[in-house]
């Protein structure tokens, strides 16, 4: 007889199963393929119908070639590097931003702290794609800001921000910016205000009160912070391609480039199979922050 809890546990399962597993295999089996003019444009294909001989052949003509091909190719491990660089860079100055921003909410009065928390949020309500298109006409030669500098007299050309490193790493802090807030305002929060007074009462100013108690207890926040916003940000697509240049060289376009261009879809797939691997150390990372933070907000 199927219980309560065994129908709760089932349903996330097979939607984790559905969503997550067999797209995941299904990228691995296509990884181990080759690529041909056909549809799928991919070889060897699984035909219902082929029986014990038909799965045999199909696993026979299964190779690793893809994977080979990837360590042989310069390109493909340079767009890893780049794009672990861009997203840690990306993470840190999005952590220089947020935690100003979560540790001036939680300081702030109760119907303050609502319509500042509220504005961190707002902006997940409006369209990803819209908001990046949106810094374009900020940052472009007759954009907005150029138009202020030149106004106030402080350059007297347009200055090239748009198409270059500083407006990806502006466009991914900008974006990623309340998945780091938001976990870091609720550490904060959490704090025992005794424990500063305290600090103050010994001796501390109140820059090495926070740099000695508040800072150190709100590392949990920090990790779980940055990781949401690293995970996300090494297979960025739409932020290096609209506002990186050509220079920009990360991994989520290079398999744009290989799916829809090159329409290569085994090694597109051997691609996202290796991003993923690669991704497994800071997800682990992020579920052991989790699990911390449940444990400490249980009684």
């Amino acid at each position: 007889m199927i219980t309560r809890r065994t129908l709760l546990i089932a349903v996330p399962f097979l939607w984790l199963v559905l969503l997550f597993a067999v797209p995941l295999l299904m990228a691995f089996r296509i990884s181990l393929s080759q690529a041909t003019t056909a549809i799928p444009p991919y070889l060897p294909v699984l035909r219902p119908g082929g029986g014990w001989a038909g799965l045999k052949y199909f696993l026979s003509q299964l190779s690793f070639d893809n994977y080979r091909f990837l360590t042989s190719d310069g390109l493909y491990w340079k767009a890893y590097v780049s794009s672990l660089g861009i997203a840690f860079r990306a993470t840190v100055l999005t952590l220089l931003v947020g935690y100003p921003i979560a540790y001036g909410i939680t300081r702030a009065s109760d119907p303050w702290r609502k319509v500042l928390l509220m504005a961190v949020i707002l902006p997940f309500w409006t369209s990803f794609l819209i908001r990046i298109y949106a810094w374009i006409g900020i940052l472009s030669n007759e954009g907005i800001l150029n138009q202020l500098l030149m106004g106030l007299g402080l350059t007297h050309a347009p200055i090239v921000m748009l198409k270059t490193p500083f407006a990806v790493y502006l466009g991914i802090t900008y974006a990623y910016l309340p998945l780091m807030v938001l976990p870091l305002y609720a550490t904060l929060e959490r704090l025992d205000g005794s424990l500063i007074e305290a600090a103050q009462d010994l001796g501390c100013s109140r820059l090495k009160a926070f740099w000695l108690v508040t800072l150190p207890m709100s590392r949990w926040g920090v990790m779980a912070g940055c990781l949401l916003v690293f995970i996300p940000a090494i297979g960025e697509y739409v932020i290096p391609s609209l506002l990186g240049g050509s220079s920009t060289l990360m991994i989520g376009r290079v398999l744009f480039d290989e799916f829809f261009t090159n329409q290569d879809w085994p090694v597109a797939s051997a691609v996202a199979v290796i991003l993923l691997a690669l991704l497994i150390v800071p997800i682990a990372l992020f579920h052991k922050v989790q699990d911390h933070l449940q444990a400490k907000e249980q009684p």
